[in-house]
């Protein structure tokens, strides 16, 4: 076997265990035992360079050892950082990350997309040359990251708004002491209905996801599909009517008379009262006419006194069906393209939680037009009681004599 073999043998049992300062020693220490010509020959063995290996010589014959323990290069040796070759590289870039607060209101960054590559083309035309890679490294080092908004902000306080929250609370306690029925109610988001992405996963055989359409334009033979939602504060149990058309409040008001006749006649046989808890806004909000002259068409029909209730503005997320009712919804469709209307009934209706939710659901085909007036002397028909405390989000409406 050549010298050659031989060392190159030796240096492939040897490199994964050597750092970059023990190999150089190594590579020199060899070639110094093979005389006249070893720097040559190690180098073509082990592909260190000939200025690595005489380097190495140096060092092996120096009586100077570093301060440092462990050092590998020499102090100061290595390439320098970016920000010491282009100390104004830092400032430069958080004044394109964020213009307004770094005094540059007019910067045209302001209305883009700061993607790493953007940032780093725009250092460059500043004088300051800088990869993608760097770029998103000096965010990190300054302490930004990728975030994305956060809903924290409800607008203005309503100065009554705990107030009302407490008079809701106290008005639902007292129907369940008369074991009377209070209910929540509210539309789902509208969904497209066809064979379009739906967010969340499932679990599928590997490689085989759902293929749905690349964009989300409406399906015209379709259409959309409107959930609107009726949840029983009382029982854990809700019904949710699959509209094809508008989310007006006669659409809004035919669910809940769907609900009392498939479901809550049944459970409150000698129910003589119903509170409706509602958002302020919406098909069912606390100014819409036609909301309350359905009302008292379903007062008529059921001999109900009905109280609503009304959640103050800006705080329909505390409407206690979205996270009681509609959130497990969503957990059960997720990742599935609602595919038709029929599916999505399916997927409503088979929707359970541990705690002993149980969901009712039924399409409605009826066309609801919009825009439908009420006129001053149908207002002037319906027995409407305001309460004492905020009449206009708290009222009754009571059956008209017959």
């Amino acid at each position: 076997m050549s010298q050659l073999q031989v060392i190159r043998r030796k240096f492939r049992m040897l490199k994964g265990s050597l750092n970059e300062r023990s190999r150089r020693l190594w590579a020199a220490a060899e070639a110094q035992s093979l005389g006249y010509g070893g720097v040559s020959l190690v180098a073509e063995a082990t592909g260190v360079s000939r200025s690595t290996i005489v380097r190495g010589m140096k060092e092996g014959r120096s009586t100077k050892r570093d301060a440092e323990e462990g050092r590998v290069r020499r102090a100061g040796g290595g390439r320098k950082r970016s920000t010491v070759v282009d100390p104004r590289l830092e400032v430069a870039l958080e004044s394109l990350v964020d213009p307004v607060s770094r005094g540059d209101p007019d910067s045209p960054l302001r209305w883009t997309c700061k993607s790493t590559r953007l940032l780093a083309r725009e250092l460059a035309v500043e004088g300051h040359p800088a990869s993608d890679w760097l770029v998103r490294q000096l965010l990190y080092d300054l302490g930004y990251s990728l975030q994305a908004n956060r809903k924290t902000r409800e607008g203005a306080r309503h100065p009554d708004r705990d107030d009302q929250f407490r008079h809701i609370n106290a008005a639902m306690a007292r129907q369940f002491r008369r074991r009377q029925p209070a209910i929540s109610v509210d539309t789902k988001k509208k969904e497209l209905v066809g064979d379009f992405k739906n967010a969340g996963r499932e679990w599928r055989p590997q490689g085989k996801p759902h293929r749905v359409r690349v964009h989300d334009f409406i399906d015209p033979t379709q259409g959309k599909a409107i959930p609107y939602g009726v949840y029983d504060l009382g029982l854990n149990k809700g019904w949710v009517t699959v509209g094809i058309d508008h989310d007006t409040a006669t659409f809004a008001v035919n669910t809940i008379r769907r609900w009392w006749r498939e479901m809550g006649s049944k459970t409150y046989p000698r129910a003589t009262s119903l509170l409706v808890v509602a958002d302020s806004g919406g098909s069912n909000g606390s100014r819409v006419r036609l909301w309350k002259w359905e009302l008292q068409r379903l007062a008529d029909a059921t001999r109900l006194k009905i109280q609503v209730s009304h959640l103050p503005p800006g705080t329909s997320k505390w409407n206690k069906i979205e996270h009681r009712l509609f959130s497990f919804i969503s957990q059960n469709w997720r990742g599935q393209p609602l595919l038709t209307h029929a599916t999505i009934v399916k997927l409503i209706a088979n929707t359970r939680t541990s705690a002993g939710l149980k969901v009712r659901c039924a399409l409605d085909k009826r066309r609801y037009p919009k825009k439908v007036k009420v006129t001053d002397d149908q207002m002037a028909t319906i027995r409407l009681t305001p309460d004492s405390f905020h009449g206009d989000w708290n009222y009754v409406i009571k059956p008209r004599r017959k």
